[in-house]
């Protein structure tokens, strides 16, 4: 087997060599009829041999470069396939989390003590389940707007939030919106829950939808 291999490592040096003497030959000046002298014949072909390697020096360089500008090339478009996914995602996310949070932002049924009648209540509060009686809503969505206004106003028909400017028992921003139920909003108890339970009939169509979303993201 060695053998073998040191044949076919012969045949190829001889060939390389043949293939050499051609080439060199090919370039070599033609014979001018005149004898060359033997170092300047060994020169030329030294010249020769060096311009033949400068030149595939000259076309691996080429190729070298070409390679890296496609390198960069596909570097650069797999961050912009990336940049555009990472912006796919984040979209995606968002859309997820509207749509979870317009899902929790329905209206819920409550689930904490419902009061068995009206008489449980006194003062604004007693006025206040009255009034969603009427407006066309059971005990358990009295439970819902009671927890509400407690939270806003604490069913004080004069609070006022001094930073906001919002008043009275449902915290109308501002405070003289609840004159359309009547010009005596300041002071009546009645004028600004008929005004809260319309306002929030016509937004969260029931005080429980009203009182989920005041959970969910503190205001309603």
């Amino acid at each position: 087997m060695t053998r073998i291999v040191i044949r076919v490592a012969a045949v190829a040096l001889l060939l390389a060599g043949l293939a050499a003497g051609v080439y060199v030959g090919q370039q070599r000046p033609p014979a001018t009829g005149a004898a060359m002298d033997p170092v300047q014949a060994e020169a030329i072909d030294m010249q020769l041999v060096k311009d033949r390697q400068n030149q595939h020096a000259a076309a691996r360089a080429r190729y070298t470069e070409a390679e890296g500008a496609a390198a960069a090339k596909a570097a650069s478009a797999a961050r912009t396939a990336s940049g555009y996914a990472k912006e796919l995602d984040k979209k995606v996310v968002a859309q997820k989390k509207a749509a979870q949070q317009r899902k929790n932002s329905g209206p819920v049924a409550f689930g904490g003590s419902i009061p068995s009648s009206c008489g449980e209540f006194s003062g604004s509060r007693a006025i206040g389940c009255a009034l969603t009686l009427s407006a066309g809503f059971g005990l358990d969505q009295f439970a819902c707007l009671n927890k509400l206004w407690n939270k806003e106003s604490g069913w004080n028909y004069r609070a006022e939030n001094r930073s906001s400017g919002a008043y009275g028992i449902p915290q109308s921003l501002p405070g003289s919106k609840m004159a359309s139920f009547g010009a005596d909003w300041r002071t009546n108890p009645a004028t600004q829950i008929k005004w809260g339970l319309d306002y929030i009939k016509k937004r969260y169509t029931t005080p429980c939808g009203a009182w989920n979303h005041s959970v969910q993201f503190n205001n309603y």
